[in-house]
């Protein structure tokens, strides 16, 4: 039975909350790479969500809604360059938004959530004029089994998704009620008052502090890691199906096993190994002795972010010297250089970039920034790391028959990308997209 056609439901909200000020960091960062996109700007959507279990009536969802406006500044911001060509976040005090509901039989739920999300997200936000978030239900038996989440990356990042979901399943559930929610969050840094922060004297020091950290590796680090493929010949016309770039998809119960033996024996933590590890295998294919990637930190260690429902996420750079090293050496440089790495990852990017073309008009130029690694495990709610004693080797190599590897995709050649490894969450497993 095919689905109904997708209702509108309507709501209003209001929090006594508003204000204006400069964008922050993460928001000016994200609307200076999506402003000049058009459509293929939807690509940096934010997207996300699951089943709702035990199914809810679709006007809980509704209210839930209506007091998470409310809780989450992000929601009721829209962006506005003024007349000095500043970027300018405004945060109103109320308005109204839509739930979009679409109903099904009980065995095509999960088809039509990925189909309801696929549409919500298919077109890019207008950050002026529109509310930076959609929503979505599939409702079947007349309760609402699952729920998507579309938002504008210059309202949140993973993390901050992460942390609006958790917020609207207390709210729906039960679990709290908007104000109870308002009272635990108080913590919280709001976009408005992390601006204030950034402007602040504490702020530019941090800010400083980063791009001295940045502009310190972009002297040491390697000029070259992956050599930039030849241009192809626009007149061959059997270039075309080799110009593109195959995504490679691993999926391995053996590498978790393992992941979590060798961080709990060296006593460092998994993404350190899978730094070094990323590091070793980067350096070996490329013939250079160090490694540097442009490493996504998602900042919430900072105070006051760490439940965020805001866009605070920005590249860090890592640089290991003599990444052939023996590993358990290797680890252990690659966890002290990681903290280094996040510790100087929030800074005004429009900063960095001024330095960095400074930089790059020097004989020797920039090093090489076209390595990236995200380490996006534990954004989805209730994924939890490994825990427990760690497997022995027997048990580890008995897991290895059930790595899967495939290549699902192809890419059109990405500027200024040579090499991006994407560690992601498995079902008792640990997936690497590359």
């Amino acid at each position: 039975m095919r689905a109904q056609r997708d209702l509108d439901l309507e709501f209003a909200f209001s929090s006594g909350r508003s204000g204006s000020g400069p964008a922050t960091w993460g928001q000016h960062a994200i609307w200076d790479v999506v402003r000049n996109l058009g459509a293929d700007a939807a690509r940096y959507n934010v997207c996300g969500g699951g089943a709702v279990e035990p199914g809810l009536p679709a006007a809980r969802i509704v209210k839930a809604l209506q007091e998470l406006f409310p809780l989450n500044d992000s929601l009721r911001t829209t962006l506005h360059g003024d007349d000095e060509g500043r970027l300018v976040q405004q945060v109103h005090d109320s308005g109204s938004a839509v739930l979009v509901v679409r109903r099904c039989e009980a065995e095509a739920v999960e088809d039509e959530a990925g189909a309801l999300l696929a549409r919500l997200a298919a077109t890019p936000f207008d950050s002026e004029h529109e509310w930076p978030a959609r929503f979505g239900a599939v409702e079947s038996g007349g309760l609402v089994r699952h729920m998507v989440f579309v938002l504008s990356h210059t309202a949140v990042d993973a993390w901050g998704l992460r942390h609006l979901i958790e917020d609207m399943s207390a709210l729906s559930h039960g679990g709290a009620s908007g104000r109870q929610l308002r009272q635990r969050r108080s913590d919280r840094l709001q976009p408005l008052e992390e601006a204030q922060y950034q402007a602040s004297e504490r702020g530019r020091r941090q800010d400083a502090a980063a791009r001295r950290h940045w502009r310190g590796k972009l002297d040491l680090a390697p000029r070259h890691m992956f050599r930039p493929a030849a241009e192809p010949d626009p007149t061959d016309v059997a270039v075309g199906a080799q110009s593109k770039f195959p995504n490679a998809a691993l999926d391995s119960p053996a590498l978790a096993a393992a992941l979590h033996r060798v961080s709990t024996v060296h006593a460092v933590s998994s993404a350190s190994v899978l730094l070094a590890a990323a590091s070793a295998m980067a350096a070996r294919l490329s013939g250079s002795a160090d490694a540097v990637f442009q490493v996504v930190v998602n900042n919430r260690f900072l105070p006051g972010l760490q439940g965020a429902v805001s866009t605070v996420a920005q590249e860090g750079i890592f640089h290991l010297p003599d990444a052939a090293d023996r590993f358990p050496q290797l680890l252990r440089r690659a966890f002290g250089s990681s903290l280094s790495t996040y510790r100087n990852a929030y800074y005004r990017k429009a900063s960095l970039e001024q330095d960095m073309a400074q930089l790059r008009g020097r004989q020797d130029g920039l090093c090489d920034l076209t390595c990236f690694f995200n380490d996006t495990r534990g954004v989805k709610p209730g994924r939890a790391g490994a825990a427990g004693p760690p497997a022995d080797n027997a048990s580890i190599e008995k897991l290895r028959p059930r790595t899967t590897l495939r290549w699902p995709v192809e890419f059109e050649p990405r500027r200024n990308v040579s090499f991006a490894l994407d560690v992601l969450d498995g079902p008792g497993s640990a997936a690497l997209s590359m």
